[in-house]
């Protein structure tokens, strides 16, 4: 293939990526899909745009790499340590039973075992880019299914490494053979711990070199180097490209360059890993479809019910709700992109023959495609599906809760949850608190907290937690769908309820208020606010000032922030405030380099403007102060001037000299 061929078959990709991912924008639907269907339009088998694809191969690998190294940064290790429970438990239970399941499945459907565990391994494994993209979209990562779906794929991509191992021993027959593969599955864990190692020391010291010579090219280009070197050491001792980013991505998720490194590197990923989405495109056979379309369906139908049913039933089995094990169930129920790396990799070691591949790809590419339609679908199923879900706790019982009147129902116990339940309790108000961490209820309980087990969207959770008679609730859960369909039963249970709503995002602020949240407080507007006030603080506007401010602008919904407005505003007042004048306190601190210097050697009203009206020394106030007056350690002085000159005077106080 020639130069041209080449970058005609790039363009050609890039063209059609680019259509794809406007028109699945409009329709609301995630573009790795649209890069799968795609590749198959243009791909060998289709209209035969692409017909060499071994270049697309190697810069789709490039997008693997890429993509494992922004999933190790988007993991971090404090993230894997603030979930390594559900991370160890539900991760490992999923892999294991799929696995088993699926395998089962295969080898009485007439395959060898070998053949059916290699299959059962790449069936385990789900899409974590698919399912990233699922929940940054709708705002849902830190949902119970969200946290459900991110801890199961933490662990896949971590089971990544021994599997990509294991399949040289599944290729061997011999005893022997075995016994060799053990051993080198047994040196590859040992090499994997020393890179993690290596790279644990050098990595940061080289991006905090990169960082210091404070050009933004040169820090691109050394972090590119350092993923792909990376790749390359991993590959050199024995064992992968990807595992290698993953390890880099990982480790410099801590440092404090990570944010620019994301920068740097996500438009990169993003060109490349539309490359591997087409590329895996590419290689599907739409003839086998049309030769064998009942096995092809019965396959893709098996593949996503055993994975869901799977993921439902460990869910429920740790006593969350079944609505949750529903939707994170079918939001990973697809067969992933690391499945595909893997299948080359058996196919290569002759564990399984071409029409298997064939088929086994056929399927995982339709189960890529259905996910993000079945997941519009689901979440909003499930609630219907499951009108009333089993509580875990016997707290749930008709028992005290029935007698509260007034209270406060506070739904999620996270941080803000406690924090709120903290004051309710200083200040006498009583409360009850719903949560769906079966761990989190049975550690607070013990505490005697007025916590109960039970999801905020119930009737009966409601009515047990005292909705019709409750004064306020309050939703802290970081779960959006929920948000909605709890606004909108709590309101019909009880249309008096004062209800105050927790959101991440200053878009969902409009429809929360039209379903009967009454204050809808987005968390990045209350960032906002804090800037601003503190901002207003430092020009000196008096505190009422800058809490009247604050108020309105809650009041109205944060409205003047999200959009622009021309229109008065108390806000425009504030140039007429600051040109008022204000009266300031300053303390006068041992280390003050004016001591011992009289308010005449200060001449602080010919350089500033300001005055001096009284200084307050022993709880003793001297008015009017004359200008013998000292300067002495431990005074207060009350200034007296405008915005500008009390600036300048207390620069003066501190330094000696108006900056």
């Amino acid at each position: 293939m020639n130069k041209i061929q080449v970058i005609q078959q790039i363009v050609i990709i890039l063209s059609v990526s680019l259509a794809i991912i406007f028109l699945f924008k409009r329709i609301n639907l995630p573009s790795i899909p649209g890069f799968l269907i795609a590749g198959i339009i243009i791909g060998p088998h289709g209209l035969g745009l692409i017909k060499e694809i071994s270049i697309i191969e190697a810069m789709a690998e490039i997008g693997v790499i890429l993509l494992l190294f922004t999933i190790g940064l988007e993991v971090s290790v404090s993230k894997i340590k603030q979930l390594k429970n559900l991370i160890l438990v539900s991760g490992s239970w999923q892999l294991f039973l799929t696995m088993l399941i699926s395998g089962a499945s295969f080898f009485f459907w007439g395959l060898e075992l070998k053949q059916s565990i290699f299959l059962g391994l790449l069936v385990s494994i789900s899409s974590t880019a698919i399912v990233l993209k699922l929940l940054t979209d709708k705002n849902e990562i830190d949902s119970p299914h969200g946290k459900f779906a991110l801890s199961i794929s933490i662990f896949q991509d971590l089971a990544f490494v021994p599997i990509i191992v294991i399949i040289p021993i599944l290729s061997t027959s011999k005893d022997s053979d075995i016994l060799i593969g053990v051993n080198k599955l047994l040196i590859s864990f040992v090499l994997f711990i020393l890179a993690v190692v290596i790279f644990r020391f050098a990595l940061p010291k080289l991006l905090k070199q990169l960082a210091e010579i404070r050009l933004r090219e040169a820090f691109t280009i050394g972090v590119i180097l350092l993923i792909l070197g990376s790749s390359y050491i991993t590959e050199s001792i024995g064992l992968s490209l990807a595992l290698g980013a993953f390890i880099a991505g990982l480790i410099l998720s801590e440092t404090d360059f990570s944010h620019q490194v994301v920068a740097d590197i996500i438009p990169l990923k993003d060109a490349f890993n539309s490359l591997f989405f087409v590329s895996i495109g590419l290689l599907l056979d739409v003839n086998y479809i049309l030769q064998f379309p009942v096995p092809s369906i019965i396959l893709t139908i098996g593949l996503i019910f055993i994975k869901a049913l799977v993921i439902f039933s460990i869910i429920v089995f740790m006593k969350y709700p079944p609505r949750v094990g529903i939707v994170a169930g079918f939001l990973l129920a697809q067969v992933g992109e690391f499945s595909f790396v893997l299948i080359h990799v058996g196919m290569n070691y002759k564990i399984i023959s071409s029409d298997q591949y064939a088929a086994f790809l056929t399927s995982s590419v339709a189960t890529m495609l259905l996910t993000p339609v079945i997941y519009q679908v689901v979440p909003k199923l499930s609630q219907r599906l499951t009108k009333y879900d089993s509580l875990a706790d016997s707290s749930m019982k008709k028992s005290k809760e029935k007698s509260l009147m007034n209270h406060v129902i506070i739904g999620g116990y996270g941080m803000n949850g406690k924090n709120l339940a903290r004051v309710l309790k200083e200040t006498g108000i009583k409360f009850i608190a719903l949560e769906l961490n079966p761990k989190t209820v049975r550690e607070f309980k013990e505490k005697n907290e007025n916590l109960i087990y039970g999801d905020i969207t119930k009737r009966e959770v409601l009515e047990e937690a005292g909705i019709k008679t409750a004064s306020v609730i309050c939703f802290l859960i970081s779960d959006p769908l929920s948000t909605r369909f709890g606004i909108k039963m709590v309101k019909e249970l009880n249309p008096k309820v004062h209800c105050i709503v927790r959101t991440r995002y200053i878009n969902e602020v409009e429809e929360l208020i039209k379903i009967g949240a009454d204050e809808v407080i987005p968390e990045e507007f209350e960032t906002s606010l804090q800037i601003f006030t503190k901002v207003l603080q430092k020009y000196h506007i008096p505190l009422n000032i800058v809490v009247k401010q604050a108020n309105i602008i809650r009041q109205e919904s944060y409205g003047m922030l999200r959009k622009d407005s021309t229109e008065f505003h108390p806000l425009s007042q504030i140039d007429k405030i600051l040109a008022e004048g204000l009266t300031e306190s300053y303390f006068v601190e041992e280390s003050n380099p004016n001591l011992d210097k009289s308010i005449k050697e200060l001449n602080i009203r010919a350089l500033t403007g300001a005055t001096i009206i009284a200084i307050i020394r022993n709880g003793i106030t001297i008015t009017n102060p004359s200008g013998k007056e000292v300067i002495n350690s431990g005074d207060t002085l009350v200034l007296y001037g405008n915005h500008l000159s009390v600036d300048n005077a207390i620069a003066l106080l501190n330094t000696g000299n108006i900056d």
